[in-house]
């Protein structure tokens, strides 16, 4: 059946590693894939070329309300242009914006939702973002907090505070809702991403699993970057790819900074064993 099969997170929480497996994957591809056709297999939804078939104005003339209005239109139209499932980014939280469903249910096949200790994310996103570490543990607690817009290329995402976005996709008892943690996609990955690709049944192939994880290796990743350059890098950092690691968290955060995340952030920390 076609629709949409989410890949979903917050922001520098492993998206792009899910990515780079699945394309590699999908296309049971014998050498890896560039970066560019990575993001074609496993396209971005806040891209503007799935709104602007749908207004008469360029986007960039349209009031965020606006955006939110076409957003679950834009994403019926591409199932409807599609006879394969799409596997499709997004950084937004599960809920509303504007008073609108940022997610049409009849779009959606499922989601695979990568979850990471916001503790490493912090780390990885205030360079993304160009912030401060204090600048982005306030961020990621605030519940109005947007990816901005870049007109041309991308609309705006609603992400709301990284605790709102985990427990908004993690919440459902549904088996279409697949959840895993990036500490255990490193700690093993041919187990983690076998289970993925079983259970969405893309692929059984213990070979051609293990050939996709080696594609999307985060080296090679980072590698790739360095000589072909990334569209989604941000403005604000130096690379895409930076460590790719766990717990880094431990070496470059204070005391108090730790504190203020395991207070913002508690219980759903401790739901996903992260204290």
């Amino acid at each position: 059946m076609p629709g949409i099969l989410w890949l979903a997170s917050y922001p520098k929480s492993g998206n792009t590693w899910m990515r780079a497996f699945l394309a590699n994957l999908i296309l049971d591809a014998t050498e890896p894939l560039p970066l560019q056709r990575i993001g074609q297999i496993c396209p971005s939804e806040p891209a503007e070329t799935w709104l602007q078939p749908l207004s008469k104005r360029p986007l960039s003339e349209l009031k965020p309300r606006e955006i939110a209005a076409l957003r679950p239109k834009a994403q019926e139209r591409a199932v409807s242009l599609n006879k394969n499932v799409i596997p499709m980014k997004t950084h937004s939280y599960f809920g509303e914006d504007y008073g609108q469903p940022i997610f049409s249910m009849q779009a959606t096949l499922g989601a695979i939702y990568i979850i990471r200790d916001p503790r490493d994310v912090v780390l990885s996103a205030a360079d993304h973002f160009g912030k401060s570490l204090d600048e982005m543990i306030a961020k990621m607690a605030d519940p109005a907090s947007l990816a901005a817009a870049m007109p041309g290329t991308i609309v705006h995402e609603l992400i709301s505070s990284w605790s709102n976005h985990v427990e908004s996709w993690t919440k459902w008892n549904h088996p279409g809702i697949y959840t895993v943690r990036y500490e255990d996609l490193l700690a093993d990955p041919l187990d983690q991403f076998g289970r993925i690709a079983r259970r969405f049944g893309i692929a059984k192939d213990t070979a051609r699993i293990e050939r996709a994880i080696d594609h999307a290796d985060f080296k090679r990743l980072k590698k790739m970057e360095t000589e072909e350059g990334f569209t989604e890098r941000s403005l604000h950092s130096q690379r895409f790819f930076r460590s790719g690691k766990s717990g880094g968290w431990r070496e470059k955060l204070t005391v108090e900074q730790v504190s203020r995340l395991e207070q913002d952030h508690g219980a759903q920390m401790k739901r996903f064993d992260y204290l």
